[in-house]
């Protein structure tokens, strides 16, 4: 699969390297061209010098054939630009943001942006996020049989009840995350727009939970 990535600070270039151990094609965008030295000798990425939200530039950064997009600058204005560029431009369903001011975690998750903030920050949870989710389990085992792993749900399955959820798959939700906050659901809480909703279920299960929540709910 083919990634981009907005910023080669830190996080970025730990990010471009993550995904290019693991087999995947990157695009990495920033203005100052020395900011690629941070990549290790090795990197066989694209190396794009611009600003992260211009089209044209996200156009030579492969956007239009990539499956994630990443806004890892320093600025939070200009990460969740880029990110809203790469969604509602190119139609880039998986994007994730870094923000400095997680006072703003709230208006971006209501923009439909996964968004993490710096004080959480680990690449680790923009892998989680960029990901074909379950990928990359939050939590396993010692056995490593059973998993906790942020899962997507199909839009279609908002108004549902999280027991709806949990019976199709076969498996418990461990915790929502809902606006920037954890929630554990009770009996009667209701999927809504903009949650991340994290499984716990055997390993085993983890390709056909995520093909029932990939589709629409059956009809009652």
């Amino acid at each position: 699969m083919h990634f981009v990535i907005m910023g080669c600070g830190r996080v970025g270039a730990s990010l471009a390297r993550a995904l290019e151990r693991a087999g995947h094609e990157v695009a990495i965008i920033d203005q100052d061209e020395t900011a690629f030295r941070r990549l290790d000798a090795s990197f066989e990425g694209r190396r794009v010098v611009g600003v992260g939200f211009d089209r044209d530039t996200l156009r030579e950064a492969g956007i239009e054939d990539a499956y994630a997009f990443a806004a890892v600058s320093s600025g939070d204005n200009s990460n969740i630009l880029a990110a809203r560029v790469a969604r509602e431009k190119f139609g880039i369903e998986n994007v994730v943001a870094r923000i400095y001011d997680p006072g703003r975690a709230e208006i971006y998750q209501r923009l439909g942006i996964p968004t993490v903030a710096t004080v959480k920050w680990t690449s680790d949870q923009v892998l989680r996020r960029l990901l074909p989710q379950g990928h990359v389990p939050e939590f396993t085992d010692p056995s490593g049989r059973v998993v906790i792993a942020e899962m997507p749900v199909n839009p279609e399955w908002v108004g549902r009840r999280i027991t709806d959820l949990e019976t199709v798959v076969g498996g418990r939700v461990a915790f929502i995350t809902r606006l920037g906050e954890g929630v554990i659901p009770s009996h009667d809480t209701v999927h809504q727009d903009g949650d991340l909703v994290h499984f716990a279920l055997d390993r085993t299960r983890l390709a056909e939970a995520e093909r029932i929540l990939d589709a629409a709910p059956p009809a009652n």
